[in-house]
């Protein structure tokens, strides 16, 4: 989450974008905003029933396949692994797991 926001016409086909993330540099999850449940609109709609939403705000939509409590054996983040991850034409971010104090 950055500090701007990327308007319509930057983002094109919110039914069709890419969602990655990366553990050390292997790929978990790549998937599209295509295989959500619900799509965007309907989201934005459902959210705006219970709560105000304002420029900004940013709805929460799931994951893609990939999720490490579904894998035989189940993964699970270390303290010193690298997440990264993204959606296409809206950014990525990067972080460092670190163990709770």
């Amino acid at each position: 989450m950055g500090p701007w926001m990327a308007t319509p016409d930057e983002v094109g086909d919110v039914h069709n974008l890419r969602l990655w993330l990366t553990v050390n540099g292997k790929k978990m999850q790549d998937g599209t905003t295509s295989n959500f449940i619900f799509n965007i609109p309907f989201l934005i709609s459902y959210t705006s029933q219970f709560m105000t939403l304002l420029p900004g705000d940013v709805i929460s939509t799931g994951t893609p396949a990939g999720v490490g409590l579904g894998m035989n054996p189940n993964v699970y983040l270390q303290p010193g692994d690298v997440v990264e991850l993204g959606i296409d034409k809206l950014g990525q971010a990067r972080q460092k797991v670190q163990a709770y104090a």
